[in-house]
């Protein structure tokens, strides 16, 4: 902190609450200066030459001079390796016990003195030097670890370590959680350290709120995934490799992992990408199936109170403007969103006849739920925490205290038990006000509103489930634990309803309680760009369910609000804000936005089997346009358009003045939905984009559901129908549906139908065990000349 953060904060804060901020941020670095001790001179350290091995179940142990690295290939595939001793646990991304070995493989000789193990999908091959070496069953290098190197503190402490790994030429390099500036990963360096910025940030900030050691690498000798299971601070460098021209020759990637403590510890998958995020899934946790309202169009106040909520709801139904659910509170101007309620709880005096009349109206009810709690001997929720010990304290034993609202506050360790138990009673609260959900804000965790990303002292004790440790570990995972207490305490709370949650921030695993709300990205056009990055990005490390919020101001273009909201409607969050209502356009704009909230409700069947699918296999609704053809190089460059499950393509409009735009198709037939006109891939097509739509292409032979109609109005819903989108001539095609459940944990069936042409009509059959059946239900064949 210098005199500028100074200035900055009593701004921003005013004189009072700013030099509290000050004096917080001063307090912070006073309490890292004392509590961690510096490191001193340290001893580099590599680990030498191989001197023995022993043969383990799946896989086996190799010593070397100064390390040792155990190798497991498991049941499914994936390759768990560690050093110096590193174990698969303790592990806040695994969803419980590690798989187990594969009984069928083991630690073998190799040439020079190396060893390998060889399995059905892939071969490690360990160097007598302790290079790592994954490469496909035919022998093709899908990725070479060197020699780590460490270096020891010599006073002792944490030691730092680098990675360097080695991938293909033409290998593009995805992941590392939420980033602005993909979703491919090109030459930089990018940070693994949850952070808060500046609401507004762009394609060239970083990092963000959920940074997460998971690397998706695709390659023409195949994909894979690994992830580095240690939660401490850690940089990754990337440079992309180059494939040689003629006979020159080619220059591997190379990915750079330096990480300021913990185990070096990785696991590595392999497959096909559908594969490699099925195995993800496996390991850390099945995403959590949202409820079916969490999937249409949902709108945020941060302001205001009941009466704001009950006009909000209001305003869409007099415009005929369909909406599921109403966000309330949230960050604003640095305060505290205290009980999730803009205003506070008076703002709010009948809630649960709010939260009852809207229900009645299909309207949902979601509250912000931040973890600073304030820091008031009058506060009850304070004297309680306080008493039993459940907020982070410093080395010295004081309670570690921020300024994230408008006075002093303190923050629960949810990384102990005791506290996430804590906090799951209080959601008993949150369900009888009648919330349907909460969105969790500024659990990276924020503790000093005036100075952009400053957390809790590095030097601050968590118990780490028993482990103890300092925030330098603990930060990372602080939101995934909060999300876990959130997920677990509405799940008692409404045992026959699946919670609702999305978090700011999170870490490997987030999917198991919810999804991700990717933070207030810029409301400039780059802001298209970012919203798909995060998304797709996300997606690739396994949290299916994300987004960002549509919002404007007064200085905001109607066209971008409109090409924003256009986006957001084929996004798994779909969340507009009250800044700027859509409305407030003019009737062109407002008719256009209202077209694409209203395809976003008829596509709801679609996004219930999407988020079943991804319940059940670990595949985002959200994916990278090479997702099925992963050897198609141009596909792995293309970053403007995203394939929505199998059956739709979206290319949504990025730059200002657009009414058409280039789309790279992957093979086979695609039909324009909105003109019917067909498509041949691979190649570059161009199709029109005018202002009242996006492009969106469907795969010749999809089957899609889909609402047939809007209802009677009189609360019956509407009829599910079939969109068959015809074959082309002499190729099958088909889809899976799932259909909604309700509201509880029933286990749904899942809808094979196949489709073929025959004497000039689309032939539409589900299979079953017993052969083909007919068709129940209305079916709407397109795509017919």
């Amino acid at each position: 902190m210098d005199g500028r953060d100074l200035v900055r904060a009593v701004r921003t804060l005013g004189t009072a609450q700013g030099l509290r901020a000050a004096r917080s941020a001063w307090r912070r670095r006073r309490t890292d200066a004392e509590c961690l001790p510096p490191r001193g001179a340290e001893r580099a350290r590599v680990p030498g030459p191989a001197i023995g091995a022993e043969v383990l179940p799946g896989g086996g142990a190799v010593r070397f001079a100064r390390s040792g690295l155990r190798i497991v290939v498991t049941v499914g595939g994936a390759v768990f390796r560690g050093w110096d001793g590193a174990l698969p646990e303790p592990s806040y991304a695994l969803s419980g016990a590690p798989p187990e070995p594969d009984p069928r493989v083991g630690l073998e000789p190799d040439k020079d003195g190396g060893w390998k193990v060889v399995s059905e999908r892939l071969t490690v091959a360990v160097s007598r030097h302790g290079a790592v070496e994954i490469r496909t069953p035919g022998g093709v290098l899908l990725r070479r670890d060197l020699p780590p190197r460490w270096w020891e503190p010599a006073a002792g402490g944490p030691a730092r370590w680098v990675q360097r790994s080695e991938i293909p030429a033409d290998a593009r390099l995805f992941g590392l959680g939420g980033r602005t500036s993909g979703p491919r990963l090109r030459d930089g360096s990018y940070r693994l350290w949850n952070s808060a910025p500046p609401a507004g940030f762009g394609p060239e900030d970083g990092p963000l709120h959920i940074t997460m050691p998971v690397q998706t690498v695709v390659a023409d000798a195949g994909t894979h995934l690994a992830f580095h299971d240690n939660s401490w601070d850690g940089r990754v460098t990337v440079r992309e490799g180059e494939v040689g021209a003629g006979s020159g020759h080619d220059r591997p990637g190379t990915i750079e992992l330096r990480m300021d403590g913990g185990p070096l510890r990785s696991w590595v998958l392999v497959g096909t990408p559908a594969r490699v995020l099925s195995g993800w899934a496996q390991l850390t946790g099945a995403p959590a199936l949202p409820p079916s309202w969490a999937l249409g169009p949902q709108h945020l106040l941060r302001t205001g109170g009941e009466q704001s909520v009950r006009r909000t709801v209001e305003a869409h139904r007099e415009r005929d403007l369909p909406l599921s659910a109403v966000h309330v509170g949230g960050d604003v101007g640095g305060d505290v969103p205290e009980a999730g309620l803009p205003g506070g709880p008076e703002g709010f005096p009948g809630l649960p006849a709010l939260a009852k009349d809207l229900r009645e109206d299909g309207v949902r009810l979601v509250r912000a739920v931040a973890p600073a709690v304030p820091a008031e001997p009058g506060d009850a929720l304070y004297r309680h925490g306080s008493a039993a010990g459940l907020f982070v304290r410093d080395g010295r034993g004081a309670e570690v205290r921020g300024t994230a609202g408008r006075g002093e506050c303190v923050f629960p360790d949810f990384t102990d038990p005791r506290v996430r138990e804590w906090w799951q009673e209080l959601y008993g609260e949150t369900a009888a006000q009648g919330f349907s959900g909460v969105w969790l804000d500024r659990n990276e965790p924020v503790a000093c509103a005036s100075f952009d990303g400053l957390t809790l002292p590095r030097s601050a004790r968590h118990a780490l489930d028993g482990r103890g440790g300092d925030h330098r570990e603990a930060h990372n995972v602080y939101g995934l634990a909060m999300a876990a207490a959130a997920h677990e305490g509405l799940r008692r709370q409404r045992s026959g309803e699946r919670p609702f949650v999305i978090s700011r921030s999170g870490w490997a695993g987030m999917q198991r309680y919810g999804g991700a709300w990717a933070g207030d990205v810029t409301t400039g056009w780059p802001a298209l760009r970012a919203s798909l990055s995060l998304v797709l990005g996300l997606g690739l490390c396994g949290v299916p369910y994300s987004g960002t919020d549509v919002g404007g101001a007064g200085g905001v273009p109607a066209e971008l609000y409109l090409r924003r909201l256009q986006l957001a409607a084929y996004l798994p969050l779909s969340r507009t804000t009250e800044s700027w209502p859509l409305w407030a356009y003019g009737p062109e704009v407002a008719a256009h936005a209202r077209a694409a909230l209203v395809e976003r409700e008829r596509l709801g069947p679609y996004f219930v089997t999407l988020a079943q699918l991804a319940r059940l296999t670990g595949a985002p609704y959200v994916r990278p346009l090479w997702w099925r053809t992963p050897q198609d190089r141009a596909l792995r460059n293309c970053e403007d358009a995203f394939l929505l499950g199998d059956a739709l393509l979206v290319a949504p409009v990025l730059e200002p003045g657009s009414d058409r735009r280039a789309v790279r198709l992957p093979r086979g037939r695609w039909y324009d939905t909105a003109t019917g006109r067909p498509y041949e891939g691979p190649g570059q097509v161009l199709v029109e984009a005018p202002l009242s739509r996006v492009p969106v292409l469907a795969r010749a032979g999809a089957v899609l559901p889909v609402l047939d109609g809007r209802g009677d109005g009189g609360g019956a819903p509407a009829r599910i129908a079939l969109e068959v989108w015809a074959p082309a001539a002499g190729r099958r095609g088909g889809g899976l549906v799932v259909r909604d459940t309700g509201a509880g944990w029933d286990e749904p069936e899942i809808e094979r139908y196949t489709t073929r042409l025959a004497g000039g009509r689309v032939v539409v059959e589900r299979t079953t065990e017993d052969g083909a059946v007919a068709v129940e239900g209305p079916v709407r064949v397109r795509g017919l000349e």
